[in-house]
Formats: structure tokens, C-alpha cells, sequence
């Protein structure tokens, strides 16, 4: 079995362990939360007899082992159950909300890779100079401070004193784009309505910008602090000594060895931004699956909260495992391990 097969399916075994063991978890998490779920989804006003019968449906009578049981034989036959917040079935609402944070979480994670690998290269080959104590003040102002606090500057900098960016939702209300892909930047080229393409890409800078701020950030520390340690090394003062370009070295002798070890750690940041929206969401009234999440759980939705927190683990975990394959081909010594072992 070739070593990158070997490696794939020692993975996938491993996500589908954590992936039982995040739902058991959360599963306990949610029964424990103050409050009935029956009560709180039929309101105050509701009968004792309405919400027996509810906590019937839902098996809230049973024991905990019983309701997860239930829970696991419907997740195998593709069912997430009803939620009681948009009472619509789980998968329904995931489908839904899912495509608005992906967008913006793929565009932070570009815009992450755009800017914050070239920084820290700018940095590393110019270290101890001005560039270099400006890159690192840029750095650390982006990783000290939260996503949520960079979408209100952004949004005050660049939405009220100077209106340049929309500040809320996905898109203007006068245009109709039949939904496709669920991404809307490629909704738009599908139906062929630029001014809608440029209208979807202007209310996403700013989310996704202030998502990424702090992975731009990490980033170039990172990649700086590999590319120094790489500067030391004997083969970069050789290429010195043959009168290599210094662009030429800091590309393709210091940053391409350095990107390696700082890949593992990018890739971490970007599935965690998954995670990290739903506050960049609240801001921009981004209707995404975060903000969906946030939702479900104050209104104690069981069945709601359980498929987000299992679908965003799935696609953490898939970040992951990408991140894997990308570093065991990038890196020979992996592959020959793998192949050892």
C-alpha cells in the first residue's frame, strides 16, 4: 500500500474515533444545559399536556444511553432530527446555513495565505531592519486582539466614516440569484450578473478580512521565525557565496523549507476559524452556520446544537487531514517514514 494511502486511511480512522467521541460529548454537554427543551420550544403559554407529548417525541423521558441511542441510529440513516428553532429538520438548516460560512472562512484562509506568508517572508529577509520591526508591530496587533474586535474597527474605519463597504448581510436586496452552489461569488458568475459578483464580493471583504486578521498574523511570525533559523543554515551561505539574487534565496531556499513546519500550524488556525466566525458573523449579520449555532444553543435546540457542533468537527477534522497529505508530499522524510513504517 503506497505510503500517502497508508497515511489517508490511519486518519480517517482516527477522525471517525474523535468524531463518536465529540458527539458523546456534546450530546452529555447539551442534556445538562438549565432548562427543558420541550418548555422552551412551545413557550411559557403552552399546556403541561402539549409539552408531555413533545418530551415523549423527542424520548426525553428515557434514559441518557436510550436518547443517545436513538440519536446515533437516526445520524447513520442521515437524519439530525427536528429543530425546534426554525422547525425544520437539522440537515435542512445545516444545508442552508453551511455555504455562508465556508465562504467566508475559504476567503479569510485566502486572504490569511496571500498576506501573511509574504509578510513574514518580507520580514525574514529583512530582519533587523525597520521593515522587519513594522511587519512584527502589524503581526502582533493582529494576533493580540480578536476577530470580533477588528470587525468593529473595520466596520466603523471603513462602513461609517468612510462608506466604502456594505456592513451586513451577503448580498443587496434587489438582486435574485438562484441558489446553485450556495456560495454566492459563485451564484453570481453562474447566472452571468457581475454587478451582483462585485456587489457579494464587497459585503464579504470586511467579514472575512477581520476573520483573517489574526491568522495573517500568525502566520508571518511563523514563517519569519522558521526562515531566520533557515538563514543560519550553511546551504543558504553557500548560495550567498555564488552571488545568488537575495529574492531568489529568500523564495526558493529559506521560504520553501521553512513553509513545512509553519503549514501544520496555518492549516490548524484556518479550521478554527470554523469555530471562530460566529462572533464575525453576529457583527456583520452574516448568515452563516456559527450564527445559526449560537442560536440553537440559547434556545437549548438538542438536535441543532449536537449536528453543528458535529458538522463543524467534521470539517476541522477534514482541514486536518488535508493539511496531512499536503505536508507528507511536500516533505520526503514523511513519505519515507510512512513507507518504514
Amino acid at each position: 500500500m503506497p505510503p500517502v494511502v497508508r497515511l489517508l486511511a490511519k486518519r480517517l480512522g482516527t477522525s471517525l474515533i474523535v468524531l463518536i467521541g465529540v458527539s458523546l460529548l456534546i450530546f452529555a454537554i447539551a442534556r445538562v444545559i438549565p432548562g427543558d427543551p420541550a418548555r422552551i420550544a412551545l413557550g411559557p403559554n403552552a399546556t403541561a399536556e402539549a409539552v408531555a407529548a413533545l418530551r415523549e417525541r423527542l424520548h426525553l423521558n428515557d434514559s441518557f444511553f436510550a436518547q443517545y441511542g436513538y440519536f446515533i441510529a437516526d445520524l447513520f440513516g442521515g437524519d439530525l432530527g427536528i429543530s425546534l428553532y426554525t422547525n425544520r429538520p437539522v440537515m435542512d438548516d445545516i444545508a442552508q446555513f453551511l455555504p455562508a460560512t465556508l465562504e467566508l472562512v475559504i476567503v479569510s484562509g485566502i486572504m490569511m495565505v496571500l498576506f501573511g506568508l509574504p509578510l513574514g517572508v518580507l520580514s525574514a529577509r529583512y530582519r533587523g531592519t525597520w521593515i522587519d520591526h513594522g511587519v512584527r508591530l502589524i503581526t502582533l496587533l493582529g494576533v493580540s486582539a480578536p476577530g470580533f474586535v477588528w470587525a468593529v474597527i473595520l466596520m466603523l474605519v471603513f462602513a461609517f466614516f468612510l462608506p466604502i463597504f456594505p456592513i451586513a448581510g451577503r448580498i443587496a436586496d434587489s438582486y435574485s440569484i438562484p441558489s446553485v452552489s450556495g456560495f454566492l461569488l459563485i451564484d453570481t458568475l453562474l447566472a452571468g450578473n457581475m454587478a451582483a459578483f462585485v456587489d457579494a464580493l464587497r459585503h464579504l471583504i470586511l467579514p472575512a478580512f477581520a476573520l483573517a486578521l489574526s491568522g495573517i498574523g500568525q502566520a508571518a511570525r511563523l514563517v519569519r521565525s522558521n526562515m531566520v533559523e533557515t538563514y543560519d543554515k550553511p546551504y543558504i551561505e553557500m548560495a550567498e557565496a555564488y552571488g545568488y539574487p537575495a529574492r531568489r534565496i529568500a523564495w526558493r531556499y529559506a521560504f520553501r523549507p521553512s513553509l513545512i513546519p509553519s503549514l501544520t500550524i496555518i492549516g490548524l488556525d484556518f479550521a478554527a476559524m470554523l469555530g471562530n466566525a460566529f462572533l464575525v458573523e453576529a457583527v456583520y449579520a452574516w448568515p452563516g452556520l456559527s450564527r445559526y449555532g449560537v442560536a440553537v444553543i440559547l434556545r437549548k435546540d438538542l438536535n441543532a446544537i449536537v449536528g453543528t457542533v458535529l458538522i463543524i468537527s467534521a470539517m476541522f477534522l477534514l482541514v486536518n487531514l488535508i493539511v496531512d497529505l499536503l505536508v507528507s508530499v511536500i516533505n520526503p522524510r514523511i513519505r519515507l517514514s510512512q513507507r518504514a513504517s
